[in-house]
């Protein structure tokens, strides 16, 4: 199993624009991430947060709990999906913390299609139901993305 250190890790070197500097004991210095949900370039991992787009607390609310340890443990350290882990802005991660799309979408318009889609995906992936009241906010969010998302995981 992946540790959630070994977790941010990966995220962080699958997302690096400009590669950080290794030092004594594997310490990171400098480097580059673009933080898609605010549209912004971010300097140092320690500015980052790597953010689930479905966040700990929903997937428990919409059928983790009914999953053994282990299966908690893979999903929250994910890397075998693109569209599970983001390295976004601490700032922005820190907004979002267990939200859904229905109290919170990226604060970069340019990014919200993409990032319900994802969400969307990530839902199905895991087998998480989404309540009547996400569905109506993600056909809401998604009526204007060109290539909106026609159908969602069944409602709890």
């Amino acid at each position: 199993m992946t540790s959630v250190v070994a977790a941010r890790a990966e995220a962080l070197k699958e997302e690096v624009v400009v590669a950080p500097v290794r030092e004594v004991g594997c310490k990171l210095s400098g480097g580059r991430w673009y933080s898609a949900y605010d549209n912004q370039y971010i300097d140092g991992p320690a500015a980052l947060g790597i953010d689930h787009f479905v966040p700990l607390a929903e997937a428990w609310d919409s059928g983790a709990s009914q999953w053994s340890p282990a299966e908690r443990q893979a999903y929250a350290n994910d890397l075998d999906a693109a569209r599970s882990l983001i390295a976004v802005s601490a700032k922005t991660s820190r907004s979002k913390a267990d939200q859904d799309p229905t109290t919170w979408l990226p604060p970069f318009e340019g990014y919200r299609c993409q990032y319900i889609a994802d969400w969307i995906v990530t839902k199905i992936r895991w087998q998480l139901s989404i309540d009547t009241t996400g569905k109506s906010a993600l056909a809401e969010a998604a009526a204007g993305c060109a290539n909106a998302p026609v159908g969602v995981p069944l409602a709890r």
